[in-house]
């Protein structure tokens, strides 16, 4: 089961997860994005160490540490 969350205004957001190799130093990072849609990097838990918060400008959910 995908995590979702629903917004205030009743949108409910899919939480995804994506390993990326960063330009500059090559690095591998992984992010963290909410879609409308289940795409192929959905996830199925919150990770450890992450609280849900809201955008004050658009009201979209974006994942925190702490």
């Amino acid at each position: 089961m995908v995590f979702q969350h629903k917004t205030s205004t009743g949108r409910v957001y899919n939480l995804h997860s994506q390993t990326v190799k960063l330009k500059g130093s090559g690095l591998k990072q992984t992010i963290y994005y909410f879609s409308p849609k289940k795409g192929k990097y959905a996830i199925d838990e919150l990770p450890a160490g992450y609280k849900i918060i809201h955008s004050r400008r658009t009201g979209l959910p974006l994942l925190k540490k702490g």
